[in-house]
């Protein structure tokens, strides 16, 4: 499977499933190599409308399409117990070989508040993902696990349904610790876009993680998500950011925020200066090719975009004609990958 590409972000909160199936198909045809998933209870705003559970979905994807998909991000340790997870994960590999990917985070209040448990400090927050990751990859052994720990435990829990090889798990990661443990203990890394001097540092932590442990570091997969909002002038673009997406605009911790309401309310104060560096707005497509490429440079392998417009059908065929086709990755990341690169013109 390929996985150097340009990735397709299925909103879980904005769109219905249907159309997001049908959507990722067109995908498939324009030229993207990959979905990423959005694992939500609850939209963002009440008017972006949707909130489906995307592991019955993602089934259906692997069935209509031959993409690789996976989460982006799913988060361990409240909605869903950490064997829950394993199980979940081994039986889509299993059905789609070499094509899943278990993208996981530390998670929001706005969705992991509704099983009514406490929520917990960032801190606690990250020991609980590490945790889950721990318990996860023991199942993905196949074998009988006992595990008591500090916030999980598992009474003999074995997976009988396994795939050849385990799924790859790859993190949200968005501080230098985090990091660092995400190279030591997990695949890939997944973050999304920034400034270049933090994308670099997470970069470099996730590398020295990667050999602390012993890893080839070179043939991890590093994942990068952006968000767009493509239309046909920068005012329209820039007005359905804002209307669509305000959430985009608001730059300061989410976390611990709970309801779609209180984030309607902040969303009121958003203005468009607000996105800049956030959501790029903009009909010319030279542009998105130019973002793009510079993340490709800084040595993502994959490159997931969310169009955080309505005119899905509209995104996919411009990047399928006039961005895909323009992008060049570094012959040396292919060949760290063990793959071939995309040629030069």
């Amino acid at each position: 499977m390929q996985h150097q590409g340009i990735g397709y972000i299925a909103s879980f909160e904005q769109f219905h499933p249907t159309d997001m199936l049908r959507w990722s198909k067109r995908a498939e045809e324009a030229g993207f190599v990959a979905v990423s998933a959005s694992d939500h209870f609850h939209p963002w705003v009440p008017s972006q409308g949707h909130s489906a559970f995307v592991w019955s979905w993602m089934g259906a994807l692997g069935a209509t399409t031959g993409l690789r998909f996976g989460t982006a991000v799913t988060p361990p340790g409240y909605r869903y117990h950490p064997a829950v997870l394993a199980q979940a994960a081994t039986t889509l590999e299993a059905m789609y070989p070499g094509r899943f990917f278990l993208g996981l985070g530390a998670g929001e209040a706005l969705n992991e508040h509704i099983v009514g448990e406490y929520w917990p400090e960032a801190p606690v927050r990250l020991e609980r993902l590490m945790e889950s990751i721990e318990v996860i990859q023991k199942l993905f052994t196949g074998k009988v696990v006992k595990h008591r720990g500090t916030h999980f435990n598992v009474e003999s829990a074995r997976l009988y349904t396994m795939p050849e090889a385990p799924p790859p798990i790859y993190v949200a990661t968005s501080g230098p610790v985090m990091a660092a443990r995400t190279g030591k203990f997990t695949d890939g890394l997944m973050t999304v876009g920034a400034a270049d001097e933090k994308l670099k540092m997470l970069v470099e932590r996730f590398e020295a993680g990667a050999r602390d442990a012993g890893k080839d570091a070179a043939a991890m997969p590093r994942v990068l998500l952006i968000k767009v909002s493509y239309a046909d002038s920068v005012e329209a673009a820039t007005e359905a950011a804002v209307r669509e997406w305000p959430n985009g605009g608001m730059n300061f911790p989410k976390a611990d925020i709970r309801n779609p309401e209180d984030f309607e309310a902040m969303g009121k104060l958003v203005r468009p200066e607000n996105f800049k560096n956030r959501v790029l707005m903009s009909p010319d497509l030279d542009e998105h090719v130019a973002q793009i490429q510079h993340y490709i440079d800084l040595g993502f392998d994959e490159v997931h975009v969310h169009n955080v417009n309505r005119n899905q059908e509209e995104f996919i065929a411009a990047y399928g004609e006039r961005v895909i086709p323009k992008l060049r990755w570094p012959a040396a990341r292919a060949a760290a990958l063990g793959r071939e690169a995309v040629p030069a013109d």
